[in-house]
Parts: structure tokens; sequence; C-alpha cells
């Protein structure tokens, strides 16, 4: 029995039976971290032993008890099953992978909201992952969008802010998410309210384009999971409408992504003002050197599983085929495209500029096609719309620059199964799946 299977009945209760004593509570932790002279340790950042951890209360972080059934497999049933599942792990001491939801030893409150989901077993990235992460270690977690890394990193949120103390007016969050785009962080805070509602666990969405009015209400009211784009939370962090002093477990989604949108200084400057001997988890679709010389600097003694190959792209079980037109021939071939495979169905076309993409929409519609674009200069309200139209099928076919290329949640696995072209307007080929 895990530990906190008798708290599961009733999470409200077993929230108001928790210790006083503060741990993982408000502290005098800032902007800065003093560190003595001390070596790496595993490829990952210093130890937090090893740091000034004066004025830190400690905080409860490990919480996986292996399963009996988990415990009885083999190293060679662990072995075929990583193999099967395409599963390769890297680190000390790793916990054999999960079969089923119940091998995990998660409380009842988050078996019920698993079972309304209607989901049957878990993800290759969820049975590795999901012990790994409730193990309470840092964690590199690397699979094809689509795989499902938000509740790989969701559900053992939820389990460690209920094994934390209430939130004290003033106090900032305890979960902090990491997202590149603003579409990516509105699908993760939508998962979290979803799975979260039954702690009575509150979350809220900080990005930038819309007002931040509501945004800073709900900071002020107080929410256990903040989902965030780097540049709206600095901005909220610099206004003092948050604090990071009790965040304990922290997620960098899409890191990759991240890293190419050049958030990168904006990242160090959120890790600094967050207590070193939280725990971090960084997940994402590729593994380029950028992605990790970050996590070499700011993850200790990390687990690190991959779903795939390391190198990974694309998702394999997509069919590519390119055609190389000329710059004149590439709207033509578009066009005919559209005319074979258009049956209703959803049709996604990414473009490498915001220009393109308005041109080729206005191009589209007063060719009588049903088109809507998306890119970065578009306002939030317009974002929601056009996306809303997409997924509801209203506007079958979205031009868009890579503001869409994760985090179109369910809409995204059909439109990549469906989607029979990518355009790229400034490499020259049609590719089209």
């Amino acid at each position: 029995m895990s530990r906190y299977d008798s708290r599961s009945a009733d999470p409200s209760s077993y929230r108001d039976r928790r210790s006083d004593s503060g741990f993982g509570g408000a502290s005098s932790y800032g902007s800065s971290v003093r560190t003595s002279s001390s070596k790496r340790d595993y490829d990952g950042a210093e130890s937090p032993r090893k740091l000034d951890l004066d004025g830190l209360t400690p905080f409860e972080k490990n919480f996986y008890v292996e399963s009996p059934s988990v415990a009885a497999m083999s190293e060679r049933e662990v072995e075929e099953y990583r193999q099967q599942r395409e599963i390769t792990v890297e680190g000390r001491d790793v916990p054999k992978p999960v079969k089923s939801f119940r091998d995990v030893g998660f409380p009842d409150y988050v078996m019920q909201e698993i079972s309304k989901a209607g989901f049957f077993e878990p993800t290759p990235i969820q049975a590795q992952g999901w012990p790994m992460a409730l193990k309470g270690r840092d964690l590199i977690g690397i699979a094809e969008t689509g795989s499902g890394k938000t509740l790989a990193y969701l559900l053992p949120a939820i389990v460690h802010v209920n094994a934390q103390p209430f939130l004290a007016p003033g106090d900032g969050p305890i979960v902090l998410v990491l997202a590149p785009t603003r579409e990516l962080a509105v699908q993760i805070q939508q998962e979290s309210t979803k799975f979260g509602a039954s702690s009575k666990i509150k979350s809220t969405c900080i990005y930038g384009g819309v007002p931040k009015g509501p945004q800073v209400r709900d900071l002020q009211k107080g929410v256990e999971i903040v989902i965030a784009t780097p540049g709206r939370l600095i901005d909220m962090l610099e206004s003092h409408n948050t604090n990071l002093r009790r965040v304990t477990y922290l997620v960098l989604d899409e890191a990759d992504r991240m890293l190419d949108m050049g958030f990168e200084p904006q990242i160090k400057k959120i890790l600094s003002q967050i207590r070193p001997d939280r725990q971090t988890l960084y997940w994402s679709a590729t593994w380029p050197k950028e992605v990790e010389h970050l996590a070499r600097q700011y993850l200790y003694n990390p687990y690190k599983v991959i779903i795939g190959s390391p190198d990974l792209k694309a998702n394999h079980a997509i069919r590519q085929h390119v055609d190389i037109v000329s710059e004149s021939q590439k709207y033509n071939k578009l066009v005919k495209l559209l005319e074979d495979i258009m049956d209703g169905s959803r049709i996604l076309i990414f473009m490498d500029t915001k220009k393109g993409c308005d041109q080729i929409t206005r191009q589209l519609r007063m060719d009588g096609w049903p088109a809507l674009s998306i890119h970065g200069d578009k306002s939030q309200a317009e974002r929601d719309w056009v996306l809303s139209e997409f997924k509801a099928g209203k506007s079958p076919i979205m031009t868009a620059t890579d503001v869409a290329a994760r985090g179109l949640g369910n809409c995204a696995c059909v439109i990549i199964v469906l989607c029979t072209f990518v355009l790229y307007l400034t490499l020259g080929p049609l590719s089209f799946t």
C-alpha cells in the first residue's frame, strides 16, 4: 500500500489532516543561491545537499511504493516490456515500469479521474515516467508529441501538492509548469483543472496577449498550480503579483521548443527564483545539445527515459512524401492537393512566416476554400476563435506558423492523421504526409 492510499477516500479531509509544521512553506529563498566549491554529481546540477539551504524547510516528495505485481517482475520481463514499448532508460536505481494504472499506486481520487477519462492502460512514457516522477527524483522525459507527456507529469504533481500544507496568504504556487506557447499552456491548464478538481486543487494559466487583471486576481487568491509562458511569468514576478518561494515541483514542457524560441535567458531567470532542492522535470520531443546543456546545469542525479529514438524529430507513424517545386508552382500545387484530398477532413498547413500565412489564407479564401490562419501577431482572442472553429470543423483548413506545431490536444492527433501535406514557404519543397 502506498504512503498516501489511506488518504485517498477523502482527499479534502486528508489535506485538513496535514501537518502544519511548515514543510514546503514560504522561505527566505530569493533570486540568488550561494554555492560551495563542489563538483557536479551525475551530469546534473550541484547536489542540493551542497547548496546553501539555510531557512528552507524540508518538504515531502517521494511517494512511490512498488506494487507487489511490479516487484514480482523479473529483470528479463522488465527488459522485454521496455523493448516491446521502445523504452530506453538511464540513471541510478531506475524503477521498473508499470503495466496498469493500479500498479502505480495512485490514490483513489486520481484513479477516479483516470477512469472518467476512459483510459485503458498507461502510454509508454507514463508507464516508465510515473514511477520515476513519484520517487521525487529529477527526470528527463523524451517522447513524441501526443504520447501522453502531460499526464505523465500532471498526475504526480497532484499527488505532490496534496502532500504539502495549504497555501497561506501571499504564497505562490507549489507546482510551476513552463510552456513555450499560449495554446499549449491553455491545454495543460485544462487537463490540470479536470484532474485536480477532486482534490480541490486550483490552477491558473499565465500568458501574454490577454489582459493581466484576471490572471493577477487568480494569483492573489492563491493557486497551487501555475502554468505559464516565461515572458508573462517574469512580468508577474517583477510586479510582485506572485512569487516562487513555495515551488517544489517544476516542469519544463517542450523544453526544446522554448530554447528554439529564445527563452533560455528567461528560463534561467525564473529558475534562479526557485529553491534548489526542488524536483525538476524536463519534457521534450527532441534532445538537442542546447536542451542537454540546460539540463546539466539544473538537474541533479536525474532519471532519463526515452520513448523511441533519442533523435526523434517527428512521429514515425506518419508517412512523409516530398515534392520539390519552384516558388511559382507552390500555390498551384497546394490547390491541386486540396482538390485531391479535401473530403471535409481538417487540414493543417504550416508556413514559415506570418506574412506568408496571411497571404496564402487570403488567396485560398478568394478561391473559395474555407481557410483561417493563426500566428503570433494575431490577438489571443482571435487565435482562440480560429482554433475553436478549426477543431469544430467549421473551418476545416487552417494555415499556421509553428505556434500550432504542438499543443493542439486531441485535435492534433486527428490533424496529423488526416493532414496530407505541410507547406514550407521558404524551404522550397512541399512536404505532405
